[in-house]
């Protein structure tokens, strides 16, 4: 007569299957960690060319290291809010220029993306001085009703007001938005294209 198992001994038994890695499942994580790793010393300055990184391995890892080391620097492709991160974001770029060999498609997406990132930054510039503008033409309306119309010498930054950066987190939370959005179709088409 079979025995009938529970489903927690169903459910344990799974489980146990799906937390035995094998070796190869092991040495393929080793690998892409390893092309992860590789890519951020790239990134930080440490390392050169990533095409010279991936040839100086096994030619049996290569696949799995050079999956790393597109998903690092995916990764790294992101909307920047300050002149560092920009420069990290086109170190990433660069690097996958030089993994795929400066092919066409891939530059002509890495190009838009860089315009995308560009023109995130500028809107973001303009949306903040215009909401910056406004505001301190709003605080010094207040200011010259309750001192009777005398605001001369007043000195108002409207940008440590609570209702300022309340405003513009609000603001900034739907540029990047929509601006993440055109940043992930590319993302995603150089996916596809390395093969990540």
């Amino acid at each position: 007569m079979a025995e009938i198992k529970s489903t927690m001994e169903l459910v344990l038994e799974r489980a146990a299957k799906m937390g035995k890695a094998s070796n190869e499942e092991i040495a393929q994580d080793t690998a892409k960690k390893e092309g992860m790793q590789l890519m951020a010393a790239y990134l930080d300055g440490k390392e050169g060319s990533p095409a010279k990184l991936l040839a100086d391995h096994d030619p049996n890892r290569q696949s799995t290291i050079r999956l790393g080391m597109v998903e690092a620097l995916l990764r790294n492709i992101f909307l920047p809010r300050d002149e560092l991160a920009q420069q990290r974001t086109e170190q990433a770029t660069r690097g996958i220029l030089d993994l795929a060999g400066g092919a066409g498609d891939i530059v002509s997406i890495c190009q838009e993306m860089q315009h995308i990132i560009g023109q995130y930054r500028q809107h973001r510039e303009q949306l903040y001085q215009q909401l910056e503008e406004q505001m301190r033409m709003q605080y010094e309306q207040i200011m010259a009703q309750q001192m009777g119309g005398q605001t001369e010498g007043l000195n108002i930054d409207p940008t440590m007001q609570p209702k300022f950066k309340e405003e513009w987190a609000r603001v900034e939370t739907e540029l990047d938005n929509q601006y993440n959005q055109a940043l992930n179709q590319h993302r995603n088409q150089l996916k596809q294209r390395l093969g990540v």
